[in-house]
């Protein structure tokens, strides 16, 4: 595989731009204000306060308190002259009971704005008990689209993972620990007000979650790309997550202190996460949430191992936008036939999946051919879902993850 980081070229010019074109078509873009910089931590400090916070929720976990980045964000906090309480009481995959549990210390210590330090289930967690917070109830009851529909405290966020984008989406995820899946919640209200984004926090990272978390970044990119609630300026953004992530994910790895290319990937993963929230995603997340809640899963990993296979099933119908994504990663096949430029997508990323360790499938996971037909039947429910450009039915699904399998 050829790769590089550069632009699609003419062919893909209509793809880019047509949407606009559409007549009575009206398209939004929800970003937070965003800060980007080495050396920008200090800056969430500044925004809590900004936001008209005094007393805030660092919420975080434990990997990070000992990493010592807790500490700094505290000590950055109380030099605003805000009173912080810290919240470390996170898995990953962020649990409902985790987040009534963190509910009830915001509202114990009397806190006011949320300061959230991690990856995406911290993100998703500080997420959660601002819902709770504005509407109280069970964090379940949220789940689907819009059902956020009043106030929320103010979100500041610190990524410390490139690729899971929960800094700049509408995207809320968390396990339902009975049913033993993931919830989407989605709606504009949990955009963050402000994300700060310091790819020094990143270099701690170790390498199975820099594999997981750009994996999940790339995933978001083609994803987006190709949806069906894609416009222009989600495109722009996709094509380039995904370009940069292939360029720049095994060299983050190899070299885990280089704050260069952590910061090439800080940015891919930005690029991935204000395209996915605002054209949404696909297949692939949707049947991954379903095996990150039965198995408490890295939610990257899994979609390391399924999106070649969602690729594959998407093209077959319209391998057209695939076309534009081999363009960009170089692929001598993006100037053949469309189906064999989707297919040489699909094998680039299973490359890359392997090559960052990745297991090539979800039997090495721990699935089993009898968690089948209850995984497919929750993904159906997934409002990812909705925007894959194929639709897809219970034995669609139910063939996708014996692909994987």
């Amino acid at each position: 595989m050829r790769s590089r980081l550069a632009p699609a070229h003419a062919q893909s010019v209509t793809r880019v731009a047509g949407p606009f074109a559409e007549e009575g078509r009206v398209v939004k873009f929800h970003a937070p204000e965003i800060v980007f910089g080495v050396d920008s931590t200090v800056e969430a400090a500044h925004a809590a306060r900004r936001l008209g916070g005094s007393r805030p929720l660092l919420v975080t976990d434990p990997g990070l308190v000992e990493a010592g980045w807790v500490r700094e964000v505290q000590a950055h906090l109380r030099g605003c002259g805000l009173e912080p309480t810290v919240w470390s009481g996170l898995t990953a995959n962020p649990k409902d009971h985790e987040i009534t549990d963190g509910h009830r210390v915001y509202e114990q210590a009397g806190c006011d704005v949320l300061v959230a330090l991690g990856g995406g289930s911290v993100m998703d967690a500080a997420k959660g008990i601002a819902i709770l917070a504005g509407h109280g109830g069970h964090i379940l009851d949220f789940e689907g689209v819009d059902r956020v529909t009043g106030p929320i405290p103010p979100l500041v966020m610190l990524p410390t993972t490139a690729g899971t984008g929960a800094d700049v989406s509408q995207f809320c995820i968390v396990t339902d620990t009975t049913r033993g899946t993931k919830i989407t919640i989605l709606g504009r209200a949990l955009v963050p007000d402000i994300t700060v984004i310091d790819p020094r926090l990143l270099t701690t990272m170790p390498e199975w979650l820099s594999a997981a978390t750009g994996l999940d970044a790339l995933t978001h990119g083609v994803e987006a790309f190709v949806s069906r609630a894609h416009n222009p300026l989600t495109d722009h953004h996709a094509l380039r997550a995904v370009n940069t992530v292939v360029g720049t994910l095994d060299a983050s790895i190899s070299d885990p202190w280089g704050v260069r290319t952590r910061s090439v990937m800080a940015q891919a993963s930005l690029d991935a996460g204000l395209a996915f929230t605002n054209a949404i995603l696909g297949a692939a997340h949707a049947l991954s949430h379903q095996v990150g809640g039965l198995l408490d899963l890295p939610h990257g990993v899994i979609n390391g191992v399924l999106l070649p296979h969602v690729i594959r099933f998407n093209a077959a119908t319209d391998p057209t936008p695939f076309v534009t994504i081999a363009d960009g990663l170089g692929l001598d096949e993006a100037q053949g036939p469309p189906d064999e430029a989707a297919l040489a997508v699909a094998d680039a990323v299973e490359e890359l999946a392997r090559s960052v360790g990745v297991p090539r499938r979800l039997g090495q996971l721990g699935v089993q051919e009898s968690d089948i037909p209850r995984l497919a039947t929750s993904a159906l429910r997934d409002a990812c879902m909705a925007t894959n450009p194929r639709p897809v039915g219970l034995a669609d699904a139910e063939a996708l993850f014996r692909a994987a399998l």
